[in-house]
């Protein structure tokens, strides 16, 4: 960025905490922000109610008919569940030109995972607790609080608890919500409320494949088939490369085997073995380099496996198959929505962070839709383990960021 840009980019961001700082001295945005604070054990007890409630990848649909009756309870209109399974409920402003404001409803988890939610200390800990539980809740309260203040807002608000962001699900929820829904042409910009830190602006999205690698061979018994060639061994013969990887440390990029199952007994020469990989990169051109690779991988494997056993005449065959694809995305740091969000947290005393990450706002930002993903407050780690933890002391400052965002970007003129 050139010193011009810099310098456009500081007057800019002042700017913005000029605007902020008048909204703060309205009663009804002191008001609001002041419900947020006052309301934040009842907020938290309805975190760990969501949080119970099991919610896997592809199985979220009991927690969105609980988000359902949430968000009519609190007021919002047309509340229905989509036909992918989204959850949507309408707050109407002058335009139709709709801002989303979006948390996802599954965790990474796999059915049957206990997410009994329980204290130790300060921290609270569960699956998907603060990932995105943190997040469901922090729509209730920013609803709530715009009730609270009675804004009338220049764009109508669509608030979404959506479906299929984790694993597999491949950003399904916000695809068909900006691809396929019939309110697709009045999306124009969206906030997706993901993690815990209230200081951080996710502004840029890091493209993502996934792939599922699939080996199959004769099989055979351990003993008396020995020699014949074996999918288990050519997977490992295949991420015996990958993990050999080298990948630049700027831009970041990633690959990672994150399952992997095959064979039916620890006798048996298996005759199928799959495992799936997730190769990530902030820079497109890299992103392919390592997709390249991991083919190449995958030939090379199969290759060296089968030449081990020629003698048998046997061989393992792969198929692979891409099973995610989250495209790279971004949105500018002087993209209005970008800077009532850095506004809003240094009027907030926070120090504002951008970050690139792979999130629902992945999806809005490849279709040049300005998105951006903000804390739901407090802190947490651990994330997509069983011992992630979230500790709830002064969470309410993230939707308290998030609301005078939304209030700071909707008294930006409508295009």
């Amino acid at each position: 960025m050139g010193l011009r840009a810099v310098l456009s980019l500081l007057c800019l961001c002042a700017a913005a905490v000029c605007a902020q700082e008048q909204l703060l001295q309205q009663p009804a945005v002191q008001k609001a922000l002041a419900f947020l604070k006052t309301n934040h054990e009842r907020h938290l007890a309805k975190q760990v109610q969501i949080a119970e409630i099991p919610a896997p990848t592809f199985h979220e649909a009991e927690r969105a008919r609980f988000m359902a009756e949430e968000f009519r309870k609190i007021g919002l209109s047309n509340v229905e569940i989509d036909a992918q399974g989204n959850v949507l409920g309408w707050r109407r402003g002058a335009s139709p030109d709709t801002l989303v404001i979006a948390a996802h409803l599954d965790i990474a988890f796999a059915p049957g995972v206990d997410v009994k939610v329980r204290k130790e200390g300060p921290r609270w800990f569960g699956p998907g607790l603060a990932d995105d539980s943190r997040g469901l809740v922090a729509l209730l309260a920013i609803a709530e609080a715009l009730n609270e203040g009675a804004f009338h807002t220049n764009r109508t608000l669509l608030f979404v608890a959506n479906v299929g962001e984790e694993g597999l699900g491949d950003l399904s929820g916000v695809k068909y919500l900006f691809q396929k829904s019939p309110h697709k042409d009045r999306l124009k910009a969206f906030i997706s409320i993901d993690g815990t830190d209230p200081a951080r602006i996710v502004n840029g999205g890091t493209g993502v494949k996934r792939y599922r690698i699939t080996l199959r061979g004769p099989g055979g018994h351990s003993y008396g088939n020995f020699g014949r060639p074996s999918p288990i061994h050519a997977a490992a013969r295949v991420m015996s490369q990958l993990a050999d990887l080298e990948v630049p440390p700027r831009p970041k990029t990633t690959f990672n085997v994150g399952r992997i199952q095959g064979g039916t007994s620890v006798n048996a020469i298996a005759e199928e073995c799959w495992f799936e990989v997730d190769l990530r990169s902030e820079d497109a051109g890299q992103l392919d380099k390592i997709e390249l690779a991991l083919l190449s991988a995958v030939r090379t494997g199969v290759d060296a496996e089968n030449l081990k056993r020629a003698p048998s005449g046997a061989k393992v065959a792969a198929e692979t198959k891409l099973v995610g694809l989250r495209p790279a995305g971004k949105t500018p740091e002087i993209d209005p929505l970008s800077r009532a969000a850095a506004g809003s947290a240094r009027a907030l005393g926070l120090t504002p962070a951008f970050r690139i990450s792979s999130t629902d706002s992945n999806l809005p930002m490849s279709l040049n839709i300005p998105a951006i993903t903000l804390g739901g407050g407090g802190r947490s780690d651990n994330a997509h383990s069983y011992n992630e933890w979230f500790e709830p002391a002064g969470a309410w400052n993230g939707p308290q960021v998030i609301l005078l965002t939304i209030l700071a970007y909707d008294s930006h003129s409508l295009k």
